[in-house]
């Protein structure tokens, strides 16, 4: 049994309350306490939220708050919570002000004093991350990338060197796209993990290298369908030191000792200190 005493604050608050991202039975217990008891529920769609009140049983008022108007939205929430209303808060899926509106919203009742109170439950990157067997276990959640190709692939030339994951959601009409920059910028050898329409009748994971991604989709155009959350592996290792740890010591070794030079280079960036000091050995040596 949910303990409904716990799950409104004395204090008027917003409640960011995570929805389900396909599948109706993915709403914990919490969130529908918080759903049934709240003064009013501000919405991303009122009509979509609707069908979610409506197959839970609740009778809730709504209001809309959606990316076009979410500045307006907040002043009316905030004036809700002056007024000693209640009120919650959510996206048409998953968790708000995660590439959904929610993040402005949620500054503007912090900065009047309000409390915020984050009601947890789906979330797409938490569920592709869990599913995609990402060993070293970090990420990078980039989300949505800009829609032209030449300023995607920017963004993307700025994270080929993340040693973590990176983790992007793309619509369906521009997923082919995207792979193909993928593979532009990051090789063929890095794998991309598709998860497609989560939790949904047609929900699809694979795993597979950049380089078979393309005619992955072509075998299949039902592929290209849906809400994606795109996964590529990070940045192999890199072998022996990288260019910059070998600037920083040619530059030390010109001031100072070369024990000290290895030492400060380590410090300054990361490198092995040993890798630094062979380094700089064979530097001396070539240079006697």
């Amino acid at each position: 049994m949910s303990d409904t005493s716990r799950s409104l604050n004395t204090t008027p608050s917003l409640y960011v309350v995570a929805t389900p991202m396909g599948n109706l039975q993915d709403i914990t217990l919490r969130a529908l306490d918080v759903l049934r008891q709240v003064d009013v529920v501000a919405a991303e769609d009122t009509r979509h939220t609707q069908q979610l009140l409506t197959a839970h049983g609740i009778g809730a008022r709504l209001m809309a708050a959606h990316e076009h108007n979410e500045q307006k939205a907040a002043t009316q929430i905030i004036d809700r919570l002056t007024a000693g209303e209640q009120v919650a808060f959510v996206s048409d899926a998953g968790t708000p002000g995660i590439s959904d509106p929610g993040a402005r919203l949620v500054a503007r009742v912090r900065e009047a004093g309000h409390p915020v109170v984050p009601i947890p439950g789906a979330s797409a990157v938490a569920a592709a991350v869990s599913v995609a067997g990402l060993e070293q276990g970090g990420f990078h959640f980039v989300g949505f990338l800009p829609p032209k190709s030449g300023a995607r692939k920017t963004r993307l030339a700025a994270l080929v060197g993340e040693a973590d994951a990176l983790v992007f959601y793309e619509a369906p009409h521009r997923v082919l796209d995207t792979v193909a920059d993928l593979l532009a910028v990051f090789g063929p050898d890095r794998a991309l993990i598709v998860a497609r329409e989560l939790t949904k009748r047609f929900e699809q994971i694979v795993r597979l290298p950049l380089a078979d991604a393309a005619d992955w989709f072509a075998q299949d155009t039902n592929r290209a369908r849906g809400e994606f959350v795109l996964i590529v592996t990070g940045a192999p290792p890199e072998t022996g030191l990288s260019a910059e740890a070998e600037r920083v010591l040619g530059l030390l070794l010109d001031e100072m000792p070369l024990k000290r030079a290895a030492r400060l280079a380590a410090d300054i960036t990361g490198a092995s200190k040993n890798a630094l000091y062979q380094r700089a050995l064979e530097l001396k040596s070539a240079e006697d």
